[in-house]
């Protein structure tokens, strides 16, 4: 295989990984507990919080709530991680520290 051709498919596949990247980037993922809804971009950036305003939440269950958003952001990061793995680990550890 001549160096040329060798370049030419580093250059997609370099180009393949960035793209589902991006796709991952902007994609919307959540994450839910029974009182807290979480939004988050593949960037890991929360961009909506919902509060189940059917339950009245009195001031002892604000340690609760605070257990609730965290539970939905974790889950809402693993979702994340694995449309991150699902779309990327085909391309392994071809360009180390891209991610």
């Amino acid at each position: 295989m001549n160096m040329q051709a060798l370049m030419k498919q580093a250059q997609k596949l370099q180009k393949d990984m960035l793209d589902a990247k991006e796709k991952i980037d902007n994609e919307e993922f959540t994450g839910e507990s029974s009182l807290v809804k979480i939004t988050m971009k593949g960037t890991k950036e929360v961009t909506k919080v919902e509060i189940n305003k059917e339950n009245s939440i009195e001031k002892e269950d604000i340690e609760m709530l605070e257990d609730m958003i965290l539970l939905a952001i974790n889950e809402a990061n693993k979702k994340v991680d694995k449309e991150t793995e699902e779309k990327l680990g085909k391309f392994g550890n071809s360009v180390p520290g891209l991610f």
